[in-house]
Formats: structure tokens, C-alpha cells, sequence
């Protein structure tokens, strides 16, 4: 059983940044981020394939934000930029023990272990 431990999270302004990362004590394939807003459905971030030359964004995400790996400390790492108040959700850390050797894995549904979870909340 692999664990996932996350980082990183915390409350900030608008503007600001913030580095979630996330540690998995074991190997994995596909890893990538997930979010939960109150109220609201988890919807995807960003995602990462093992090999880290294939990423996927959503449309928030876009533009804002950067997925990376280390695959030497099993560590996967969601850099965010330009944060705005609808940004603010809880983050979930996901890995895939499947897929996602080459692809970039989006369904929920192959992500085998989840985080945790941190929170990052960014004011107006």
C-alpha cells in the first residue's frame, strides 16, 4: 500500500503563488492533483505521467499552473501562480499503481491512492 504524504498548502492573496508537493513511499505511475471546492465536485487540476513529458491541465489550471516530478524521491509538485479566490478548494494528491507510464492520466477513477489533502485558501 503506498501513502501519500502533501505539502505545502496554506492562505494567501490573490496574486500570490504556492508550491503543494507530494511525497508517495513508493513507485507509482500516473500522480496528479485534484480539487474540492465546497459546495462543489472534485475536478481534476493537473496531471503527470511517470515518464513527466506528458502533462494535462484543465482550463484554470492553464496557464497558471505547472505539474513536475522527481522520480528519484517519488515526489510529484504542483507549482501555482497568479492564485485567484475561486482557486481556493482542498487539494488532493493522486497516484496511479496502473497507468499512466506514458499518458497523463485524467479519470479520478484510475488513481488508486489518494492524499490526505491540503488546503489552500486565497482571499480577494
Amino acid at each position: 500500500q503506498v501513502q501519500l504524504a502533501e505539502s505545502g498548502g496554506g492562505l494567501v492573496q490573490a496574486g500570490a503563488s504556492l508550491r503543494l508537493s507530494c511525497a508517495a513511499s513508493g513507485r507509482t505511475l500516473s500522480m496528479g492533483y485534484f480539487r474540492q471546492a465546497p459546495g462543489k465536485e472534485r475536478e481534476i487540476v493537473a496531471t503527470i505521467s511517470w515518464t513527466g513529458d506528458r502533462t494535462y491541465y484543465s482550463d484554470s489550471a492553464k496557464g497558471r499552473f505547472t505539474i513536475s516530478r522527481d522520480n528519484t524521491k517519488n515526489t510529484v509538485f504542483l507549482e501555482m501562480n497568479s492564485l485567484k479566490p475561486e482557486d481556493t478548494a482542498v487539494y488532493y494528491c493522486a497516484a496511479s499503481a496502473r497507468a499512466g507510464y506514458y499518458t497523463a492520466i485524467q479519470s479520478a477513477d484510475q488513481y488508486d491512492y489518494w492524499g490526505q489533502g491540503t488546503q489552500v485558501t486565497v482571499s480577494s
